[in-house]
Formats: structure tokens, C-alpha cells, sequence
């Protein structure tokens, strides 16, 4: 199936490849299918791309590339709707906000993006530790990041978190993208 995207034209996909949020991600609860695309491109973010509005994306990141220690425990009903026993079976994305001022950027570490990668359901876990910010500032984190591995992309130090690569096909205008698996 193919779906139009404003940031990515037109994208190629499987069914395998979607994302279902049976909830929505918050203040989008009508949107429940998403893709995550790894723009090669972009050597940093991967996107969460809606599947039903072009121009829903967000820029998310693993957690663990710019807090090593985050962690979060999710309650027995969340465990329960993405069909995960544990937490060690999930994967974890943040949304980032991305301001005029990109030393001020910010991930949302209240509410991450838990994945079942398995059954390809995601849910939108708000957790109730008061110590987790909602704008983590995260600019300096990422630098240092930098800083300590020059050589290796912020991608290539995060695990795989099961997002499908833009790959521009030959002859296309620009317009038409294929994706891969990552």
C-alpha cells in the first residue's frame, strides 16, 4: 500500500510495517496507524508518521541516546494492552520537540512511545513518576553524545527499533519513495 506523507512524498508500505495505537497518541486519538521511518537523510531523528494525516509526523528518538539510565515501569493494564509479560519485551521511543531554536529541543520522558515489535501494537503510556519531565532538555545530551563517539551516527548507537528505511528509487522524481526494513 502506499501512503502520502508531506515530509516524505509518497511511501510504499506493508501491513507489517504499520504501527497500530488503538488509543491514538495523545491529542490525536482519531489517528491509530503509524509508521516509523528511518530517513537516511537525517542521522539522528526517526519519524512516526500517521498513516491517515501526511502531515502528522513526529521526530522520536531511543531514550537511551541521551539518558543511559532512563527507565520506567509500566502498570499491569499497560503491559496488558500491548500484550507484552514485560517490559525487557517492548521498545521505547520519545517524542522530541524540535523549536525554532534547536538548542532547545526536548523529549517527552512522561509519556514515551512503548512498542510490541512483535505484534506491531504501540501504545502512548503516560507513567506516573513525577520525576520524569514532560520538556527534558536534551540538546547538550546529544552533543556530548557527539562528542564522545565522532565517528558513529546517533542511529548507529541506538538498537534497532524496528523503523523501514526511505530509499529514493532510481528514476523517480523525488517524489516516490520505497522503504526497507531497518
Amino acid at each position: 500500500m502506499k501512503i502520502q506523507t508531506t515530509r516524505f512524498g509518497e511511501v510504499s508500505i506493508t501491513q507489517d510495517d504499520t504501527l497500530e495505537f488503538s488509543e491514538g497518541l495523545l491529542g490525536f486519538g482519531h489517528l491509530q496507524r503509524f509508521v516509523l521511518i528511518d530517513d537516511p537523510n537525517d542521522d539522528i531523528f526517526a519519524w512516526l508518521q500517521s498513516c491517515e494525516n501526511p502531515e502528522i509526523a513526529f521526530p522520536v528518538l531511543e531514550p537511551e541516546l541521551f539518558s543511559p539510565t532512563y527507565a520506567i515501569y509500566l502498570s499491569k493494564p499497560d503491559l496488558e494492552a500491548l500484550n507484552l509479560s514485560a517490559m525487557t519485551e517492548g521498545r521505547l521511543l520519545t517524542i522530541i520537540t524540535i523549536p525554532t531554536d534547536p538548542t532547545q529541543m526536548t523529549a517527552n520522558l512522561k509519556a514515551p512511545i512503548v512498542i510490541n515489535p512483535k505484534k506491531r501494537i504501540a501504545r502512548q503510556c503516560v507513567l506516573q513518576d513525577n520525576a520524569l519531565a514532560i520538556r527534558e532538555p536534551i540538546f547538550s545530551k546529544l552533543q556530548q553524545r557527539v562528542v564522545q563517539n565522532p565517528t558513529t551516527s546517533f542511529k548507529e548507537q541506538a538498537q534497532n527499533i524496528g523503523a523501514v528505511r526511505v530509499r529514493r528509487g532510481a528514476g523517480t522524481s523525488g517524489d516516490e519513495a520505497d522503504i526497507a526494513a531497518v
